[in-house]
């Protein structure tokens, strides 16, 4: 009996302590929106200055706040597209996507449709390229060609639908980097093909690379891993004719000349 009274004496003191420690909580400062009592105008406002001052999270956020809070007032259409700018510029490449397609969906017809999908082509286009990439300078041709793909479809609608946009010339640029780095990968797979002795699986990746994307600056390397897969294969004939067009279409090369080239500082996927 008196061991049962202890248990219920202890039972009692740790329910007390915890109705204590509950209340206590209770009591504690609760974190309140500070834009709760701002107007539509006010959070609008704030979250252009939010942007202008680099503050990337916060533009998104308040931005974000004003189309739940008057979705079809004045500011909404314009808040939709700058969440998604601020969520690239933030480099959350997936909510920016899920935002600029949202406008994209919701307003085909907009005045500002042309830079929406300029938007969407530089959200993917710098896919990939965080901290690391770009301390790292990282070569687009390593990326994942998904991204690529999709930056490039964006950049071709503006090109072929809106090509007097302001937008145009630099989607045109952007495009012909895009196929380089395409083509490169293609590449990048031959070299790990034929580096592993899969000589067949190099030349079909090289023949891709050449076929897909015409003229684009890999095409020198693409040849010269065919060569070299042709030759370990033992067939000198095939060999021979590929460094033939090697050596037609790129005199200069290192691979031709047996000397090195020139160096440029500036790779040729690096548009700044």
């Amino acid at each position: 009996m008196q061991a049962l009274s202890t248990i219920k004496l202890v039972t009692l003191t740790l329910a007390a302590s915890t109705a204590v420690l509950l209340a206590g909580c209770g009591g504690l400062p609760q974190k309140t929106d500070e834009t709760a009592a701002w107007t539509t105008n006010k959070l609008y406002s704030e979250a252009q200055d939010a942007m202008s001052n680099n503050d990337w999270a916060k533009c998104a956020k308040y931005f974000e706040q004003v189309q739940g809070r008057d979705p079809f007032g004045p500011h909404a259409q314009q808040s939709q597209l700058n969440v998604a700018y601020c969520h690239y510029r933030d480099s959350e490449q997936g909510d920016a996507n899920t935002a600029i397609d949202r406008f994209i969906k919701l307003h085909p017809d907009h005045p500002d449709i042309a830079y929406a999908y300029y938007l969407k082509g530089l959200i993917n286009f710098n896919d990939d390229l965080g901290l690391f990439g770009k301390w790292g300078n990282q070569d687009m041709s390593e990326r994942d060609p998904k991204a690529l793909l999709d930056s490039y479809d964006a950049f071709k609608t503006v090109v072929d639908k809106y090509p007097q946009s302001k937008y145009a010339p630099d989607a045109a640029q952007r495009m012909r980097y895009i196929i380089n780095a395409l083509a490169s990968h293609e590449v990048h797979s031959a070299q790990y093909y034929y580096n592993r002795g899969a000589y067949l699986a190099a030349i079909n990746r090289s023949q891709a690379a050449i076929q897909q994307y015409k003229n684009a600056p890999a095409t020198e390397d693409a040849l010269h891993v065919m060569v070299l897969s042709y030759r370990a294969l033992g067939d000198p004939k095939l060999a021979d004719d590929t460094q033939r067009v090697l050596a037609a279409t790129f005199p200069d090369s290192p691979y031709v000349t047996g000397h090195p080239r020139k160096t440029d500082t500036k790779p040729w996927w690096q548009l700044w």
